[in-house]
């Protein structure tokens, strides 16, 4: 079994507001910046065999300060990218509860297969980042990996691992910088 070691981006202006990032590309802020050097202190003890992270600045910059302290080069996999909102990335919830009231109402009784406008539903950001890391599991069938990415793309690896439906994935979205071990297949 391989063992990951998941860590969400630090915080970007962008999460301190509540707006929906999906995979507009904005980046840390101070404290994201800050968590970046914290998580990378947490696991500068470790040793890992390589650090993998989504290619979107926010988690590719905390991956950059976490392979510094670990001593690994970043290999970046678009797979790893949060989902896709469509046309609510960069909105408030409130915004988006008041301006697509039918399809809120849709996603709310079916959170893992509807796919905001123009988006992607968590059942496809699932299936791109479960084939990202069964293609690093076949690689490292027995490593230790760090894997740099976002909370929904977290979240689903969550499920899996806890069999939880991958419906419910948005309520067990990890904080940023906090490092979470599983063991992947």
């Amino acid at each position: 079994m391989t063992e990951l070691w998941l860590v969400r981006h630090g915080q970007t202006d962008w999460n301190r507001a509540g707006r929906y990032q999906g995979q507009s590309d904005v980046p840390l802020n101070e404290t994201g910046r800050q968590q970046a050097f914290s998580v990378a202190a947490q696991l500068a003890g470790g040793a890992f065999d390589a650090l993998f992270s989504s290619d979107l600045c926010r988690a590719l910059e905390t991956a950059t300060v976490i392979g510094a302290a670990i001593g690994l080069p970043v290999i970046q996999d678009a797979r790893l990218r949060e989902i896709d909102q469509g046309d609510w990335e960069g909105m408030l919830v409130e915004e988006i509860r008041l301006r697509y009231a039918a399809e809120w109402a849709l996603r709310q009784g079916d959170a893992g297969s509807v796919r905001p406008p123009g988006g992607e539903s968590v059942e496809e950001v699932a299936a791109r980042v479960y084939s990202a890391l069964d293609e690093i599991a076949l690689r490292y069938p027995d490593g230790r990996i760090v894997v740099v990415c976002h909370g929904l793309a977290i979240a689903t690896v969550v499920c899996h691992v806890r069999g939880l439906p991958v419906s419910r994935a948005y309520d067990v979205i990890p904080p940023n910088a906090l490092p979470e071990r599983v063991t992947w297949r």
